[in-house]
This record gives C-alpha cells, sequence and structure tokens, in this order.
C-alpha cells in the first residue's frame, strides 16, 4: 500500500531508541509520504522539529499534553508559541485533557489546555487534541475558541464525534478500531464523512490487530485502513487516499 500519512506519531519516545534513524530511514520505501511526530513538553516538541528537519516527509507538532501540564513555566508557554513559527511546525499539539489518570489537577489541564487553545488561534495554527474520559469540558472549550483541528485517538460516541464535525474539526483512527470488542470505534468510523477522517498510529502505543503487543508504527496503520475499508465498505488504497489528502489539507503540507 502507499500515500500512508500518519498524523499522530511519538518517534521520539525511548521505545525508538535503538534503532530510530533506521527505522525513520525506510519508511518511505514502506509507503510512508508523511507523518506528524507531537510533541508533548518543551524538550520532545523540540525533539520533534529536529526530526521534522532531517526527513522532508516529517512534520512537528508542538505543545503541552495534559500530563506534563503541572510541571511547565511560564517560560514554557513562550517556548512553545515560539516554536509555532519554525517551517515544519504544522501544528499545536498534543493538547487536551485526560481525566482517566488523573495525574494532574482538572483546573491545572484546563487553564493550559485553554492557554494553548487560545496561542493556536492567535497564530492561525490547527490543533491536535488529546481527549480522554473528558468529553464535556473538551467540546465546551472547542465550541468556546473554535479552533481548526483534529481529534486524535477518537474514543467518543457518535454523537459527539458529530458535534466535533459540526465545529469543523477532524477525527483521528487508529489501532483501537481493530480491537476485538471496540464499539464506538467502528460506529464512529462508519459516519465520519471522508474528508473529515485522518489515520494516526500513536506510535509506539496503540498498535493495531494483528500487531497488538508489538511496538507500534507508521506502517502499521495499513490495517487500520482495512478495518476502516471493510466497515465502510470500500478499497483500503482508497482509505489511504482520501485520508492523506485530508492530512495535506488541515496541516497546510
Amino acid at each position: 500500500m502507499n500515500s500512508i500519512f500518519d498524523s499522530h506519531a511519538h518517534y521520539n519516545d525511548e521505545q525508538f531508541d535503538a534503532d530510530r534513524d533506521a527505522l525513520l530511514a525506510s519508511l518511505p520505501e514502506a509507503g510512508i509520504v508523511g507523518l506528524i511526530n507531537c510533541g508533548t513538553d518543551v524538550k520532545t516538541s523540540q525533539f520533534s522539529l529536529e526530526l521534522a528537519d532531517r526527513y522532508d516527509y516529517i512534520y512537528a507538532a508542538c505543545g503541552i499534553h495534559p500530563e506534563e501540564a503541572s510541571r511547565i513555566s511560564e517560560s514554557d508557554f513562550a517556548t512553545i508559541e515560539s516554536l509555532l513559527a519554525s517551517p515544519k511546525c504544522v501544528a499545536l499539539g498534543e493538547i487536551g485533557l485526560d481525566y482517566h489518570y488523573d495525574f494532574v489537577p482538572r483546573e491545572i489541564q484546563l487553564s493550559v489546555f485553554e492557554r494553548q487553545l487560545d496561542m493556536a488561534v492567535r497564530n492561525h495554527i490547527p490543533v491536535i487534541i488529546h481527549d480522554r474520559e473528558a468529553h464535556g469540558d473538551t467540546m465546551a472549550l472547542l465550541r468556546k475558541y473554535k479552533p481548526h483541528g483534529v481529534l486524535h485517538c477518537f474514543s467518543g460516541s457518535t454523537e459527539t464525534a458529530k458535534e466535533a464535525l459540526n465545529l469543523g474539526l477532524y477525527i483521528g483512527l487508529g489501532g483501537a478500531v481493530t480491537f476485538k470488542n471496540a464499539v464506538k470505534p467502528v460506529e464512529v468510523a462508519a459516519i465520519v464523512p471522508e474528508d473529515k477522517l485522518l489515520l494516526e498510529t500513536d506510535c509506539p502505543y496503540m498498535a493495531p490487530v494483528p500487531m497488538r503487543g508489538k511496538r507500534n508504527q507508521s506502517p502499521y496503520i495499513e490495517y487500520v485502513a482495512q478495518r476502516i475499508a471493510q466497515i465502510r465498505a470500500c478499497d483500503p488504497q482508497e482509505i489511504l487516499d482520501i485520508t492523506c489528502r485530508n492530512a495535506k489539507k488541515l496541516f497546510n503540507i
């Protein structure tokens, strides 16, 4: 398969330390035409830009993940905003809310998320949104700021998906849609308009069936495309072509 665009990856993760360069150099031969490497704090955002500068097909997203929200300073906000001006930074992310683990008090998460939404709107740049068990608060802030962007690794209901779509947001789907007991991702995969669908790995996490338990990587998106094509009764390559065009449009590539 070809025209694979991985809209959400973390190749800065330590799981790639042993073979990162060799793997990244091999991805174009595996059909990867683009990927967004997402930062979760200042250090990983800077690393994402370094990867983007080294590989033509890699682009960076820079931002503060909700799990990092209690560890940042005022200067970190300024640094993230300065990184947005880099030519290969195409999004502000990964930002959002995570109420599953609650590692960070929710009021801090909300404050950091809101500041970054404001930053994105002021800088006219898309957002990559993390929303885990925080659909109500996430959607409230998205209604308030109305950013362009994507809800990555979407885990909400079809009703939440429709609300996001009405705001003009994209829906990112990955390995979860292939899982044996998947219900909501399958329902969402069936109803997302083709011009609002993105594919992702969230690698090294969320490897799809039949690669569950292994380190995820961008070529495994083909299994996600195959499952979504099955759900939508179309050809997997068509899904890859459509989602590649969508990613390039959203991220102005």
